[in-house]
């Protein structure tokens, strides 16, 4: 091997523990490598700008400026309202089967955010029951089709690239819908070994709030029992943060002083009862905003605040509401609210202003849980419009010769002309991480063509192998894959095994769509950890789950997944 060859193959290893160490920035990753490569010449400004444009990436950035107006329809709704109704079985079956099938057009993210409130109010069946089976179905579902999540987008990407004709709309389905009907009659029958939750948590408790003592409050001198203080209705005193020292647990007989920041825990529904006590003063009330105006929202995973205090992101002037109350599931929060560093994940309750709803930076950072609606929603003849416009750029794509990309170009102008899509939305919401990561994957794959390190990879796999079938190294990039997905994101693993998959297909002398396939499902099967896909990150904090529970209800799920999967590529796609 040539010193260039060893330069790639290091670089290629350095990019794999980067997106270890660094899994909330896999973007900033990936564009190192491209920096690197293009310093030591292993690709060109024009492969880089080649690789910037590149058909399979800009379907799939125009598929996600497609779902900023499809999220905003009437759809989810109608969903969310038709799940709980009847039978237990059957409003169980409604849920993870209208979750499957409304991921496999649309974010999954979107159909898992907008489902949860529903889930978690319903009287019928536990939440605890149902919040990870929402997960999973969402997972399922993107597996349905082309466009039913961004790994089966971006593997597309990455083949074309290679010269191959792209995959078909269609191509995921016979396998994805053999492999959600045995998955989802798994996760039925073992919903009933998930945790209950307890009715508390099904609705807004174990918030933190804050309340500052004031300089003219009648409650300084007087100790927590005096002032009543100690047994308010859905409200408990947890901690007292006075001049930087954190008095916990806090005990009756503590006397207050002035400027103390009462630290309490409990159900958000009952903060104004802080309202009769003199000189009280709550968080949002600093910030001149009322409290009957709340907003709970979930903080998003690419948000700008994710990382920094309250504080440190500048809330107020960045969104004109104020943190009234914090929650992170699994995890006890301490200290005043305005130190907290937030989390991808966390839920707020705010008090918003007049001008919160207008701002344009909320959807990039908050799912809106309740409350103020932050986008305005579609209706008439948008809200239809949007639907059955992307049905048939869909159909069209399928039925004729005019490509998917060419029926989504038609589809966004329409929808920017119509007015369901604006163009400061798009400036707002424009994927960009997404697009980095797949430009730094099309990048590393033609560095390693570029320097000969492909050919060398697939003739050693071709000695390694020495004859013997080819289905063993298929069921190894599986398995990698899935390994992959569960440490680093799902995207990224797909990026990152690509050009190995196919260039291993390529040394054995096969069919390399069957390896191709492997990269796509596998990325998508993370069914073990709470970290490996965005949904489970969302049910895992809303339903309180324990890693535990990921791991023995998910287990069963991720073996029949795989076993199915592995079955059917081969029989779909022969090698």
């Amino acid at each position: 091997m040539t010193i260039q060859q060893w330069l790639i193959i290091a670089v290629f290893i350095a990019t794999f523990v980067g997106l270890l160490k660094y899994q909330q920035a896999p973007e900033r990753v990936f564009s190192i490598t491209v920096l690197v490569c293009l310093a030591l010449s292993f690709v060109s400004v024009d492969d880089i700008l080649s690789n910037a444009v590149n058909p399979g990436l800009v379907t799939l950035i125009l598929l996600v400026l497609c779902s900023f107006s499809f999220e905003r329809t009437s759809i989810l709704r109608r969903l969310s309202n038709s799940v709980f109704s009847g039978s237990k079985i059957k409003s169980m079956l409604r849920l993870v089967i209208g979750t499957a099938f409304a991921s496999a057009l649309m974010s999954n993210t979107a159909v898992v955010a907008t489902l949860i409130n529903s889930v978690k109010s319903n009287k019928l069946i536990n939440a605890g029951k149902l919040l990870l089976p929402l997960s999973y179905a969402a997972i399922l579902g993107g597996t349905l089709t082309l466009v039913g999540t961004s790994t089966n987008l971006i593997v597309n990407s990455l083949l074309i690239e290679q010269g191959g004709q792209g995959l078909a709309f269609f191509d995921f389905t016979g396998i994805g819908i053999v492999a959600l009907a045995f998955c989802l009659l798994i996760v039925v029958l073992r919903a009933k070994t998930l945790p209950n939750m307890a009715q508390g948590e099904l609705s807004t408790q174990d918030y933190l709030l804050e309340a500052e003592v004031s300089i003219d409050s009648k409650l300084i001198g007087k100790s927590i029992e005096e002032n009543g203080l100690r047994n308010l209705d859905a409200l408990f005193l947890v901690e007292i943060v006075r001049y930087g020292r954190l008095i916990s647990p806090v005990t009756p007989e503590e006397t207050l002083q002035v400027g103390d920041k009462l630290i309490f825990s409990g159900d958000i529904s009952k903060v104004l009862t802080l309202q009769q006590f003199d000189g009280l003063t709550l968080f949002a009330e600093r910030n001149d905003l009322l409290r009957d105006n709340l907003t709970e929202v979930l903080i998003k995973s690419e948000s700008a605040i994710a990382g920094k205090t309250l504080k440190k992101a500048g809330f107020r002037a960045r969104f004109d509401a104020a943190v009234v109350a914090v929650r992170r599931e699994g995890c006890a929060l301490s200290g005043k609210l305005g130190d907290i560093v937030l989390q991808s994940g966390d839920f707020l309750v705010l008090a918003v202003g007049q001008d919160f709803a207008s701002r344009t930076n909320l959807s990039k950072n908050f799912f809106i849980l309740s409350g103020h609606q932050a986008v305005n929603m579609l209706s008439g003849w948008r809200d239809h419009g949007t639907i059955w416009g992307f049905v048939l750029a869909i159909l069209v794509s399928v039925l004729t010769p005019v490509s998917l990309l060419s029926c989504l170009f038609i589809y966004v102008a329409a929808l920017i002309f119509s007015g369901a899509l604006t163009v400061n939305e798009i400036k707002r919401r424009f994927p960009l991480e997404i697009w980095m990561i797949v430009l730094g994957a099309l990048t590393l794959a033609s560095a390693v063509e570029n320097t000969g390190a492909a050919a060398v990879i697939a003739s050693s796999i071709e000695q390694l192998l020495n004859g013997s079938s080819p289905y063993i190294a298929f069921v190894a990039i599986f398995v990698l894959t899935l390994l992959l997905t569960e440490l680093i994101t799902n995207s990224a693993a797909a990026a990152l095994i690509f050009p190995i998959a196919y260039n291993i297909a390529l040394g054995l002398g096969v069919d390399p769509i069957p390896f191709v396939m492997a990269v796509a499902f596998a990325a998508s099967g993370s069914f073990i950890s709470p970290y490996g896909y965005q949904t489970n990150i969302m049910v895992y904090n809303a339903g309180n789950y324990q890693l535990g529970d990921f791991v023995k209800f998910g287990l069963p799920v991720s073996i029949t997944y795989s076993a199915t999967v592995l079955l059917m590529i081969p029989l779909v796609f022969p090698f």
